[in-house]
């Protein structure tokens, strides 16, 4: 199956989809799952925060919303990325826009293999897992950390 990334609505170009897609992949495999089919859309704030108020009753602006389509250990969702929140939230943790994306993709690739972010403890666990997933994309790709 395969990793796709749909860009038609945010006025935003992803750079390195092949690379993020192979990155994408090796981290469901090295999380012992299979790669189904995954949807990596960007979006804007408005459309997210419509979203999250109709399909999950929460009236917020969130950076991802992520649905789970998953059939045993083969993974398939839908990763909803509002581009406004990549931005605003790179320049608020001073990151570039590029990585906050990577972190964000990666997130809710955490998320449909099973990880939470409900307590504290499970998102002090879910970043250290962002973290890994991102130095895997510097090794796979031999990328200096910035």
């Amino acid at each position: 199956m395969a990793i796709f990334i749909h860009e038609e609505n945010s006025k935003f170009h992803v750079k390195h989809k092949r690379k993020i897609k192979q990155w994408l992949s090796q981290l469901i495999q090295n999380k012992k799952h299979e790669v189904g089919e995954v949807n990596i859309v960007l979006r804007t704030d408005e459309e997210l925060l419509r979203m999250n108020q109709e399909v999950l009753n929460h009236d917020t602006y969130t950076d991802i919303i992520t649905f789970n389509y998953n059939q045993e250990k083969e993974i398939n969702g839908d990763l909803f990325i509002s581009i406004d929140r990549i931005k605003e939230n790179a320049a608020k943790f001073a990151v570039s826009i590029e990585d906050e994306l990577y972190r964000v993709m990666a997130h809710g690739v955490l998320h449909l293999i099973g990880y939470n972010d409900k307590n504290s403890k499970d998102q002090k666990t879910m970043r250290e897992q962002e973290n890994l997933a991102l130095e895997l994309y510097r090794t796979l790709f031999h990328v200096k950390h910035e």
